[in-house]
């Protein structure tokens, strides 16, 4: 279990952009305190990993950070966007090598093409009892990738950091338990949940958010589904 942030080594770090650069100097030693208010269990039902992948289009495109939708048909977490990840498996020698084989499964995303950059603190997710390890990733060669089973997975998207951070896009959602958590509605999907703490938490400490109205609070739609058309 990951106790805090695991930051590859500093030659490594001089072949990434610049723009990594305040991220990393700020997870470096992150605990799970700056991620969530939950305590982390020693142990759970089951551990995992996602892949919290970030990439760019071209030099001068910005950061980006590739999600998928849910299938709409899945008995949990039907229509919402996530990493790619899931529980790790008995050959899977550590947590990249979870999401690694995970987001190849789920969107035929080439391992070789990406270097492991960090390895984030295991959060704990109650409503599963899962502890997950965020594994933080550097998209070197990025190439095309969709879902590989539309019965599990509806869409991939590369969403840009810069969309994520405007103000426009972003609010706070309340789900029907009570709990209020950052979100974002880009692209016609609502991200929230795990997904959009995890990345609300990244753009503060890389340095790319900006001001935005947190009086912005909205309810959860119908039943959990998260696209907002």
């Amino acid at each position: 279990m990951s106790e805090c942030g695991e930051v590859t080594s500093e030659a490594a770090r001089r072949h990434l952009p610049q723009w990594w650069e305040p991220l990393l100097s700020r997870i470096d030693g992150a605990g799970a305190s700056d991620f969530t208010r939950l305590p982390t269990p020693e142990r759970a039902s089951r551990e995992s990993a996602v892949l919290v992948l970030l990439g760019e289009e071209g030099p001068d495109s910005g950061p980006d950070v590739l999600v998928l939708q849910r299938a709409h048909t899945l008995r949990n977490h039907a229509g919402q966007p996530a990493f790619p990840g899931g529980a790790c498996d008995p050959g899977d020698v550590d947590m990249a090598a979870t999401a690694l084989r995970e987001a190849a499964e789920e969107v035929g995303l080439d391992p070789t093409s990406v270097e492991v950059v960090a390895h984030l603190p295991t959060l704990w997710i109650p409503v599963s009892d899962f502890l997950v390890t965020p594994v933080l990733a550097w998209w070197r060669s990025p190439h095309p990738v969709r879902p590989m089973d539309p019965a599990e997975v509806a869409r991939v998207e590369r969403l840009p950091l810069s969309e994520l951070a405007d103000p426009a896009n972003r609010l706070r959602i309340r789900h029907p338990s009570g709990w209020i958590g950052p979100a974002f509605r880009v692209r016609e999907m609502l991200v929230w949940g795990f997904t959009a703490g995890i990345l609300s938490t990244l753009l503060e400490m890389g340095g790319w958010s900006v001001p935005w109205s947190i009086d912005r609070v909205e309810g959860l739609p119908g039943s959990g589904s998260a696209p907002v058309r």
